[in-house]
């Protein structure tokens, strides 16, 4: 598609003609770059053309003309890496979870998995995995009295990467009408959920994506927990309590004006992994408040208790950081 001789590895400013007619399609840049040191780790050819509708068109049309050639299937230049040694699974997962990335954290660790970065610690799994299956294989094979060294998975952060590509996911629980969905609305800056003062208004589960300072965070506000004899309240109430055992965070969220009563279903849901948050903080006074969160603290299993105002956003800010804190500590 050009008359001048084009040079290996470099950027060559040529006329890109057409093969059969000599036609002038374009003028720009040809790389060539001749296997195996290339990504596929075959011949390959990029040209960079200007971005028109005509000019990619006509280019394409002229690439029709070449006999053997095709477009290329989705993903094919990955494949043809991987089947020629170029990546491995985990680069390739790594690049797939790149193009996908949509928050900064996300993007970080997709190009470091991208670039190879699970490749040594799994081959040093690998390494040490072998080295246990030797010295279990002697234990057995001549009885000596010897101990497996530990330590093979001690760096399994696998789970991690996981957490991160599909979300940190946050349930907000509580009974009716303590405040559930209006804190989701101001997390999320946005009527994400339907505020009322009816009790058993959110009967399914509203999920939304938050980016919060880089780490991809899910927030579900999840149905009030109570004993229901409506059907379709407690079906809610039965995928609530699914969605809360499988989240990474808990949120419990509690009214200051019910004071310390706390329905049991809510209670047992609690734990070290729970912020429990008393709402409505103004609607008490400032002693009240501070006897109700030591009252609370000593009954609940979890310790982290904060107080704020979802109507006006007093403490919004400070629990929002402490969450933060506990994103970067985690992940």
């Amino acid at each position: 598609m050009t008359t001048s001789p084009v040079e290996p590895r470099m950027a060559n400013f040529r006329r890109i003609r057409h093969p059969k007619t000599g036609q002038v399609l374009d003028r720009g840049l040809i790389l060539w770059f001749p296997g195996p040191r290339s990504f596929t780790g075959e011949d390959s050819v990029e040209l960079q053309i200007h971005g028109g509708n005509a000019v990619v068109k006509s280019v394409l049309e002229a690439l029709r003309e070449i006999e053997d050639f095709r477009m290329a299937e989705q993903g094919e230049f990955a494949r043809r890496a991987f089947d020629n040694n170029k990546l491995d699974l985990t680069e390739l997962e790594g690049l797939a979870d790149l193009l996908n990335a949509e928050t900064e954290l996300q993007r970080k660790l997709a190009l470091q998995q991208a670039e190879g970065g699970l490749r040594v610690p799994y081959e040093k799994w690998r390494q040490e995995i072998i080295h246990c299956m030797a010295k279990t294989e002697a234990v057995i094979d001549f009885g000596e009295d010897e101990n497996i060294e530990e330590g093979v998975m001690d760096e399994d952060d696998s789970h991690i990467g996981e957490i991160v590509r599909s979300g940190i996911h946050v349930a907000i629980m509580g009974p009716p009408n303590a405040g559930k969905s209006t804190l989701l609305n101001r997390l999320t800056k946005r009527e994400a959920a339907i505020v009322s003062n009816i009790p058993g208004t959110t009967r399914d589960i509203v999920e939304v994506k938050l980016d919060l300072a880089g780490f991809p965070v899910v927030l579900c506000d999840t149905a009030g927990l109570r004993e229901s004899s409506d059907v379709i309240e407690m079906e809610g109430i039965k995928r609530a309590k699914a969605r809360i055992d499988i989240s990474d965070i808990k949120i419990c969220m509690l009214s200051a004006e019910q004071g310390e009563s706390i329905d049991p279903m809510v209670e047992q849901l609690i734990d070290d992994n729970t912020y429990v948050i008393l709402n409505k903080e103004d609607a008490v006074s400032q002693q009240e408040l501070v006897d109700l969160s030591d009252r609370i603290r000593a009954k609940v299993k979890s310790k982290n208790i904060w107080t704020m105002s979802c109507k006006t956003g007093l403490g919004v800010d400070r629990f929002l950081a402490e969450l933060l804190n506990v994103l970067k500590s985690r992940y």
